[in-house]
């Protein structure tokens, strides 16, 4: 399977059946993807001792991680085979602690996409579907 000849749904979609491994970032940050459909990424997350801040918490950056993943994948499943994307602007609002240990959802869907320039957005939430973080992002599009 010759991932530069897919579209990134069809990646993303190969990524969930197990076909394609997911990048090495999701052994960082233990992500799994659950749902892939156009312009609309659902992954799980857990965040562990490896992600514990100083002050015994988990890191912000845990968070900023997993949205910055289902936003940027959620414009990725919308985009031709060739054509890349980079995260120029990502916004994270923490509005709960993120639990440790404990199974994540995090949602990420594509609000515009145009030929150079997507936005998209996403939201991180507890197993019982408490809200712990949000986010926008807008990527470049890089054309071959």
């Amino acid at each position: 399977m010759n991932s530069q000849n897919m579209t990134g749904l069809e990646l993303l979609r190969a990524v969930v059946a197990g076909q394609l491994s997911p990048s090495a970032m999701a052994e960082t940050v233990p992500m799994t993807f659950v749902d892939v459909d156009f312009g609309r990424v659902k992954i799980t997350a857990r965040a562990d001792d490896r992600h514990i801040n100083p002050m015994g918490g988990v890191h912000g950056g845990f968070a900023a991680t997993v949205l910055d993943s289902v936003t940027g994948c959620a414009v990725h499943s919308t985009l031709e085979a060739g054509i890349g994307y980079g995260t120029i602007d990502l916004q994270v609002k923490m509005l709960r602690p993120v639990p440790r240990n404990q199974d994540l959802v995090a949602e990420g869907s594509t609000v515009h996409v145009s030929r150079n320039i997507a936005t998209s957005e996403g939201t991180l939430k507890s197993a019982d579907g408490k809200l712990l973080a949000t986010a926008t992002a807008t990527c470049f599009l890089k054309k071959p």
